[in-house]
């Protein structure tokens, strides 16, 4: 199943996330994903594995496996990035041997000191401040006219004020934002901003973050409310989850380097959660977040 993005580009509801994907099983991961059904990629610089990804979607096209046009692949520009959009972009497209993109995201709403293309260590002063520098805007390159079927998005982890703020002054309107949203961190106004004004929202992190979570190692995976929805259908917790998302009119990329796991985050298209569920999937919004660089960094993001 697909969705229609506000520029007419049609995208997967469901994609996979390669993010802390080990490089020496990433081949074997995405041709095999890419037999299940799956047709969205997630990617990005900050992950470096682009070249590993890249030389699994070249065998995938030259064993005719799938045709290019039927990929579609998004990637993010990291933060040091953000005065050199042009080199990253193809420095990004030269790793995973494509010609064009389907999605460019800003990884984040934040810039730091540029020290060479293709190096994502965060650079600190000698305070030991996170060095941040001024942005540009990725309509630089889309109006280069040199990457024409990218898909500028814009946002990735913007707050509703950030979006705002993008939108008043975006000669091209936003089209997706990424973010953190699972049901301990619902992001409901977010979700809500960003449809009202015909962004498609993407949800990282569905499935939750167990010991990334910064407000300590909390996993949905054995909530009691999803747990019993699980038995209800006769599903995983993390199918339970994907649907609820889904239901919620946002795309999914999940990560997941097994074979059963990346079928089972597929099939979730052959049942439908109630209203009552979704409410009862409300109550369990702690507000925790799993992805917060803010606790290396020392700002918000």
């Amino acid at each position: 199943m697909t969705t229609t993005l506000n520029n007419g580009i049609t995208m997967s509801l469901t994609g996979l996330g390669v993010w802390r994907m080990e490089e020496k099983l990433i081949k074997n991961v995405i041709l095999n994903a890419i037999k299940i059904g799956y047709r969205h990629f997630d990617c990005a610089a900050k992950y470096q594995n682009e070249a590993e990804v890249g030389e699994a979607l070249a065998e995938a096209f030259d064993t005719g496996l799938v045709k290019r046009e039927d990929i579609f692949i998004t990637i993010k520009l990291w933060n040091f990035d953000h005065r050199h959009v042009l080199e990253a972009c193809k420095d990004s497209l030269k790793k995973l041997q494509l010609d064009y993109l389907d999605l460019y995201l800003v990884h984040y709403p934040i810039v730091t000191k540029h020290t060479g293309i293709g190096k994502t260590a965060s650079v600190r002063d000698e305070d030991g401040v996170l060095d941040i520098d001024s942005t540009i805007s990725l309509e630089t390159t889309w109006q280069s006219g040199m990457l024409w079927k990218i898909c500028f998005q814009w946002d990735c982890n913007y707050s509703v004020p950030l979006i705002g703020e993008c939108l008043a002054y975006a000669k091209v309107k936003p089209a997706v934002n990424q973010i953190e949203t699972h049901p301990y961190f619902q992001c409901d106004s977010i979700i809500k901003f960003c449809r009202k004004h015909g962004i498609c929202v993407t949800a990282h992190t569905s499935q939750g973050g167990a010991t990334a979570n910064v407000d300590g190692s909390v996993s949905f995976l054995e909530d009691p409310v999803l747990k019993k929805l699980a038995d209800k259908y006769k599903k995983t917790v993390a199918q339970i989850v994907l649907c609820w998302n889904i239901h919620r009119n946002m795309v999914v990329i999940p990560k997941s380097s097994k074979i059963e796991r990346l079928q089972e985050n597929f099939s979730v298209f052959d049942f439908e959660l109630t209203e009552k569920d979704m409410v009862d999937i409300m109550s369990v919004d702690w507000k925790l977040r799993c992805n917060q660089p803010a606790k290396s960094w020392d700002i918000f993001v």
